[in-house]
Order: structure tokens, then sequence, then C-alpha cells
């Protein structure tokens, strides 16, 4: 055996134990048993925290209303209610799951029950997606009632509840107001959602075919209900009769074919009902806003630690093959000494 080699494998004079110290074969070493654990390491069982939320949609004519602007251009209040749910699911913490209903005139139709958004988020924002004003089957639309019957299905399902609506009662709410909640306040958790602006907007109005032919006008809709007890100045319309037209002979004309908000309607049903509410400002936030009102469900699931270990072995990697090359070209470019090592 020569000298050099007894030396080199008695640990004199370099050999292994250099190419040990040299931090670049560290990091290999590293990245090597990094991306070993990338393939083999099984997922860790662990108990986290999500929510079970039911979204339920207002479908009716006003939420055609186009008083939101998204990408430059405006867009219905449906359109902008379907980019906040899925904003919304994008958002929600894993595992959540989300339920589905539509709403026209005073009942909630559920789509599908819970479905795990962060394992098939993609059916879920499909489905969301795919709500279309259409599918209405009736024209009118009972808020309360609606909502009353969707905290009832909240209740079924176990779920947080989100309803989504711009609050306008077709038609108008007798005088005596609307129906009374006799469900039990704060026994469902989530938020009522209100949609559109401030301000008075046209409603598009469209044909049998589907097709918009322009907007609602002062004549095509009711702007008074004309169920329950007549109005204090009953007396002073004209044709009043106490009998046979106690509200009037002539229909009163008002705003009911415009449509904005319904923000202290809505904050009247959210107080009554213990609810919580929030104004949809856009297509985002949702999440932000359901959270502190939301009852969290814990769920097993587990934490999968292999995409963390492939981040870190990728990381080393770079480090030897990008960081030390570019650190001994600026080096040698100052005058300094290369990096010594077996690479």
């Amino acid at each position: 055996m020569s000298r050099a080699f007894r030396a080199d494998a008695s640990g004199g004079g370099g050999g292994w134990r250099e190419n040990l110290a040299d931090p670049r074969a560290l990091l290999l070493l590293a990245a090597l048993a990094l991306g070993l654990a990338a393939i083999v390491l099984p997922p860790i069982p662990a108990t986290r925290e999500g929510l079970d939320v039911l979204a339920v949609v207002d479908i009716t004519g006003s939420m055609n209303t186009r008083d939101y602007m998204l990408y430059g251009k405006p867009v219905s209040r449906l359109a902008v209610a379907k980019a906040a749910l899925k904003d919304l699911i994008a958002n929600l913490p894993c595992p959540s799951r989300l339920a589905l209903a539509l709403f026209s005139e005073r009942i909630p139709f559920l789509l599908f029950e819970p479905i795990d958004v962060c394992r098939d988020y993609g059916a879920v924002a499909g489905a969301i997606d795919s709500i279309d004003w259409r599918e209405a089957w009736e024209g009118d639309s009972h808020i309360a009632s609606a909502l009353f019957r969707a905290i009832d299905m909240a209740k079924g399902l176990n779920s947080n509840l989100v309803f989504i609506t711009d609050g306008q009662e077709a038609p108008p709410l007798p005088l005596s107001g609307g129906p009374a909640f006799d469900g039990k306040a704060g026994e469902v958790r989530g938020l009522i959602v209100g949609a559109g602006g401030y301000a008075l907007s046209p409603i598009p109005k469209f044909d049998d075919r589907g097709n918009e032919i322009g907007f609602w006008g002062v004549d095509d809709v009711p702007h008074e209900s004309r169920f329950g007890p007549p109005p204090a100045d009953a007396e002073s319309r004209p044709g009043f009769e106490a009998r046979n037209a106690p509200f009037g002979a002539v229909a009163p004309k008002g705003t009911e074919h415009l449509s904005s908000v319904r923000e202290p309607y809505l904050r009247s049903l959210a107080d009554e009902t213990g609810l919580a509410y929030a104004h949809m400002n856009g297509a985002y936030g949702l999440a932000e806003a359901l959270a502190p009102v939301a009852v969290p469900r814990a769920s097993p699931g587990f934490f999968d630690p292999r995409p963390i270990a492939g981040a870190f072995a990728l990381a080393a990697l770079l480090a030897v093959y990008v960081v030390f090359p570019v650190r001994e070209r600026l080096r040698r470019g100052r005058g300094g000494h290369p990096i010594q090592g077996a690479f």
C-alpha cells in the first residue's frame, strides 16, 4: 500500500473528511436525505378546525341590476355574488365544506349538501359558476320568509349560513310588516350579505326567452302591498271606499321599479335572527367577514410534510449549484481566492 493512500485512509492530509467539511457536500447530503423524506414520509394525522357553510343566493330579478364594477366593466349583483363565493371557498381553512342553495319566491332550494372545498374545489367552484337567474321558479321575492327557511336548513345541516340578497321584497311588504321569526335568535351563526349599491338603479327586463328588452318601468311593478290594514291616509286617497276600495281606487307609484341594497331592512333581519350583517363591497372579503362570527368544526385531518421536505431539498440543491458558483465568480472577480473543496 502506498504512503499517499495510507495517509488518506488514516485521515491525514484531506480525503473524505475534507469533503465533509465542505458546506456544499453537507448541503448535497441534506438534499439527498430531504429528497428521500419527500418520497417516503406518510401524512401525519392531525385534528384541524374548518367551517361548514350553507351559502344561499338570491336569484330573483333585482339581482340582475348592474351596479357593480368587475374587471373594469359594469356587472350584475349576481355575478359579483358568484365571484365573492368563489373567493370565499378559496380562503376557507381546510378542511371546510360548502353546501349551496338558491332561492326565489320564499323557498331556498338546496343544490347539494356540504362538500369539502379543499379536496373538491373544482367541482364546487364549477357549481357556483353555473348559478343563473334563469333557474328562478317564481318572480316574487319574499326575503324574510326565505331567510327563515334558510336558517332552518342551515340548522339541519349543522352549518353556518351565508345568505346573499339585495333585500328587495317583491311585492312590497304590507304596512303591518313581514313575517315574524319564530326560531331561536343566534342558534345558527353566519352572515346576511347585502348585495347592491346604495343608489337606485334600473332593473333589467327580459322576455320569455331570456333576452334583455330594456328595464322595468314604473307601471310594470306594484309599489304597495294591499294586504292587511290600509294606510293611515287611505281616506284622503281618490276613490276611497271603506268596504270596496279601502286603499283607494288609484294605485300609488313609487320607486319599486328601481333597486338598491335595502340595508336597514337587512340589518333588522340580522338583529331579529342573531346573524351578523355585511355589505358585499365587491368580489372579495366574505371569508374575513364570516370568520369572526362563524362556529368552527373540529375534524380529523392530515398534515403532509412531504411538500416541505421537497422544498428544502430543492433549496439545498439551488444553494450548491447556483449560490456557491455565483459567490466563487464574484470572489474571483474581486481578486480573492476561490472556495476550496472537492467541487
